[in-house]
């Protein structure tokens, strides 16, 4: 029997439950599906062998750790949007402002913000990357990215 098999025996049996369990958690039916589908997926590059009466629990745990851990990124994003709302009207300036606005805050992070909070920024901002992976590239806790992240804003917010 190969792994493939296996797991999908373990889909089979397990799912119901998963799903059950990641929509209590997350009220959510497509993020629910994505935690317990990313478990599965785990299971099968990790090519985890799982037998005996300890699987159920072992995947029970997996999909409460997976919902926990979105749960988390999400208070991060709301956190981080509360900090920076973003207006919800249309902004009807012309380009050129826009542009030179972004030209003064650009200024500032290169002139006035120190390391890590540049590098940051900078990551955050123009090369789009989420809080882990910025926490991951620059080995530090996602928390410690946040509040670096916070502090720049702070900063060029009250250099504008």
């Amino acid at each position: 029997m190969n792994d493939k098999s296996i797991l999908e025996g373990l889909f089979r049996q397990h799912y119901g439950k998963m799903i059950h369990l990641a929509r209590t958690l997350l009220h959510d039916d497509a993020e629910a599906q994505d935690v317990v589908q990313d478990v599965f997926a785990r299971l099968l590059e990790n090519r985890y062998q799982m037998t005996g009466s300890k699987t159920e629990a072992y995947l029970m745990s997996a999909v409460r750790n997976g919902c926990l851990n979105y749960i988390r990124k999400m208070q991060l994003r709301e956190r981080f949007k509360h900090l920076h709302p973003l207006d919800e009207a249309d902004d009807t300036r012309p380009i050129e402002e826009v542009l030179a606005e972004l030209d003064r805050i650009n200024a500032i992070v290169d002139g006035q913000i120190e390391e890590p909070q540049r590098s940051i920024f900078r990551l955050r901002f123009d090369e789009d990357l989420t809080f882990q992976e910025i926490a991951t590239r620059l080995d530090m806790s996602v928390g410690a990215v946040y509040k670096y992240l916070r502090q720049c804003i702070n900063r060029i917010k009250s250099l504008i």
